[in-house]
């Protein structure tokens, strides 16, 4: 093929003009010899073209160029001509990598597939292991059924966020990843000094983020769920990101650890979306005059989880210091977050 051989200390300058051109084969692989660079061309350029770089004709040779390897760069480069086309559109590209694992949503029309997707997956991300999504999260302890389908069938991982580390097992509880920067928020709001209730911790994303920072030398974090498995890796968590002295992992219903522990909380967090409302009274029965609640619904608007917080709250104050979206549910619904004093 056509390639460009130019002098090694010219050869910078002139691969930048050939790309900007148009001009440089980025399918083939730039050659070197002791004193020449190979440059693959996508056309052959005409003689003044050739005389503006400072070259002559000569410089035009006819060689062979090794062929790139191109890797893909998505899950449908790894899919290319192994599933039809019309069905590629149907493929979820989107999935969660917590730690070693990879979580899927492949649906029904894609079920002959899902080995050649799980492979993919387990190629394209180079993690230990990929399951499919079974079902939607259910029950009290809020878990979802999973199918293996590539790699290591081993649930159990390690899951690193910011300077965190969380240890779970995705069969046995629930852990989102897509809510790092939300912890991440959280955690800035924080003062030394503050008695924090993280009221369903799962496995304590919230509560372990809190308790790693330098700055908050003094805090108590009350960390409450009722999924056992859950507060088993929270004292895994604990002792792995060395916060056993500010954290203090409680198992049961909310409603009745709370009443039985006499604590008024400066904040308390309450990311459960789905039922959190249900939970309100309790939240606030907890809060110090002055204290801050962390709410999450599910939600088209701002209004609703609001008005739910005044109502719970009532004839206490809420001043409402922050309102956001966390992350899309479905079309025009979001997890959204509301942040209150309730004074």
């Amino acid at each position: 093929m056509i390639g460009l051989k130019v002098p090694k200390k010219e050869a910078n300058h002139i691969r930048l003009f050939l790309q900007e051109k148009y001009l440089l084969d980025h399918n083939w692989k730039i050659k070197r010899s002791d004193d020449y660079v190979y440059l693959p061309l996508t056309t052959k350029p005409d003689n003044d073209f050739i005389k503006e770089m400072g070259l002559f004709q000569d410089n035009l040779v006819e060689t062979e160029f090794e062929e790139l390897k191109k890797r893909p760069r998505n899950m449908e480069d790894f899919l290319q001509e192994k599933i039809p086309p019309e069905k590629m559109e149907e493929f979820k590209k989107s999935f969660d990598i917590i730690g070693d694992v990879v979580i899927l949503e492949i649906p029904e029309d894609l079920e002959e597939e899902k080995y050649l997707i799980g492979e993919a997956a387990l190629k394209f991300t180079k993690r230990r292991s990929v399951y499919r999504k079974k079902s939607a999260i259910k029950g009290v302890i809020r878990t979802r059924e999973l199918e293996h389908l590539a790699g290591k069938d081993d649930s159990e991982t390690i899951h690193r966020e910011y300077d965190s580390r969380i240890m779970l097992d995705v069969k046995d509880v629930y852990f989102s990843p897509r809510l790092a920067t939300e912890r991440r928020i959280i955690g800035d709001e924080v003062q030394d000094g503050e008695v924090i209730i993280d009221m369903f911790t799962g496995v304590g994303p919230f509560a372990i983020n809190i308790a790693r920072r330098p700055k908050l030398k003094s805090i108590t974090i009350y960390a409450v769920d009722i999924n056992p498995a859950a507060i088993h890796y929270l004292k895994e968590n604990m002792e792995l990101n060395k916060v056993q002295g500010k954290v203090k992992p409680l198992l049961g219903d909310v409603a009745k650890v709370l009443k039985d522990l006499d604590v008024q909380a400066d904040r308390i967090i309450m990311n459960l979306p789905g039922t959190a409302c249900e939970f309100l009274p309790v939240a606030v029965e907890h809060l110090k005059p002055g204290g801050t609640l962390n709410y999450y619904q599910f939600s088209r608007d701002f209004e609703d989880p609001v008005e739910r917080v005044k109502k719970a709250a009532y004839p206490r104050q809420v001043e409402v210091l922050g309102m956001r979206k966390v992350k899309s549910r479905s079309p025009k619904v979001w997890h959204v977050a509301i942040d209150a004093r309730i004074n």
